[in-house]
């Protein structure tokens, strides 16, 4: 049964003026929003680690110079510890779950192990922790203009660069966000 007003699959843009730090200017990619609450990852917050020093620390072998130089993100202040990957659907891992038709975050290391091998998804992005909101939190922060949401896309995930992401996720509902005015208001 799906829960209404999910925002699954969308896109939350951090409004001008984000009181939290963990998400100034941040995209956010929502991956699951149910009555229990809501998980993302942070699509535009890389981190100063590429997947090879993640490959070290794993003792993943034989992996592809391509696949080691591979950025990680910050995926957001909760559990930095975990590995999350979103891809592209194919090859079935151990840990996945649907976030479109044609997205799926993957939890566990099989993914990891693809990638390093030259088999994994053609399209990914590796992020460390991910963005949590206990049930009803999300919703409120929506209410008090906090995010924009918009409907997420492959293009921003897999191809923009990180550094254009946000103003690019905010440039699709027609806005220049710059030009935002940091304090929310309420008509």
């Amino acid at each position: 049964m799906e829960f209404p007003g999910s925002l699954c699959n969308q896109f939350l843009i951090a409004m001008p003026g984000m009181p939290d730090p963990n998400f100034n200017s941040t995209v956010t990619l929502i991956c699951e929003h149910n009555a229990d609450g809501a998980l993302g990852i942070v699509i535009n917050r890389p981190l100063n680690l590429n997947l090879g020093g993640l490959f070290s620390q794993l003792d993943v072998k034989a992996a592809s110079r391509k696949a080691a130089l591979l950025p990680i993100m910050s995926g957001g202040p909760v559990a930095r510890e975990r590995g999350f990957v979103l891809h592209e659907p194919g090859e079935p891992f151990e840990s996945s779950v649907g976030v479109s038709s044609d997205l799926q975050l993957t939890l566990s290391r099989d993914v990891l192990d693809a990638i390093a091998a030259g088999r994994g998804p053609l399209k990914s992005l590796i992020a460390l922790g991910y963005a949590g909101w206990e049930a009803g939190q999300l919703e409120s922060e929506m209410l008090d203009n906090t995010w924009l949401s918009v409907p997420a896309s492959k293009e921003v995930i897999f191809d923009v660069p990180f550094s254009e992401r946000w103003s690019f996720a905010a440039r699709s509902l027609g806005i220049d966000i710059s030009r935002v005015s940091p304090h929310a208001g309420h008509a």
